[in-house]
């Protein structure tokens, strides 16, 4: 796992998405076509507008492929993480090839089926991922399952996870959050060819410090990214103060 550590959450985002947009390019250069999984959340804001500011990518080009959802939540929710992408990205980019949304208003193991099937005729080049301030990956909560090969899997989301959600401001009340999600597995994430995480602010730290320098643990699920040949941590100096100092 490589660190990179730029002084703002706006430094951090133009750092991440400049790399992920290298990454893009050269797969379409190599391959024709590029397959990138996209993440939600405050977190991927900066990310997100960087990438979306690049020149020189073919999104025509482009399959998309999304994290996480919650169940039961319409898609005119403001925390609908559909909106999200579809508001912040997919409506300002040329169209693209694909776009692979998670539906959590259908039948949830019919449509882990649909999304597991079709990623599995799309290799991933790049997922772009984030930390949550419990240490999930995607909505992996702790003790995160890192055996289960299905691509997209129903999970049951823990309080904090869920105080996660309140405190960033997309639910008025805790009782508003949902309790379960449909969410691409720690092994699917793991398969991308190159993986751009994004964490900036505080409230990470925590999370932050667990995911680099704790033993790979179901318990902390992202220490999972440890794992990976070419998986790049952007963080910022308020995310990365609880780091060692010889890093």
């Amino acid at each position: 796992m490589e660190i990179v550590i730029k002084s703002s959450p706006k430094e951090l985002g133009i750092a991440a998405g400049k790399s992920g947009a290298t990454l893009i390019r050269q797969a379409i250069e190599q391959n024709g076509f590029a397959n990138i999984i996209l993440a939600t959340g405050t977190s991927q804001f900066e990310t997100l507008n960087q990438l979306l500011a690049e020149t020189g990518i073919d999104w025509s080009q482009v399959t998309m492929f999304h994290l996480d959802e919650y169940i039961g939540l319409p898609i005119t929710h403001p925390a609908s993480f559909r909106k999200y992408l579809k508001e912040r990205f997919i409506a300002k980019v040329p169209p693209l090839k694909e776009v692979n949304l998670i539906d959590g208003e259908v039948d949830e193991k019919s449509e882990c089926v649909r999304l597991s099937n079709n990623i599995l005729n799309h290799p991933i080049d790049v997922a772009f991922v984030g930390i949550g301030e419990n240490g999930h990956l995607a909505f992996n909560d702790p003790p995160a399952d890192f055996e289960i090969e299905t691509p997209y899997i129903v999970v049951e989301l823990d309080e904090a996870c869920r105080n996660q959600q309140l405190g960033e401001g997309w639910f008025k009340t805790m009782g508003d959050v949902p309790k379960k999600a449909i969410s691409m597995s720690i092994q699917q994430i793991l398969k991308s060819k190159h993986i751009i995480c994004s964490v900036p602010d505080q409230r990470k730290a925590v999370a932050v410090k667990n995911t680099i320098e704790q033993p790979v643990s179901h318990l902390f699920p992202a220490t999972a990214m440890q794992m990976h040949n070419y998986c790049t941590c952007f963080l910022d100096d308020a995310s990365a103060s609880l780091l060692l100092k010889s890093r």
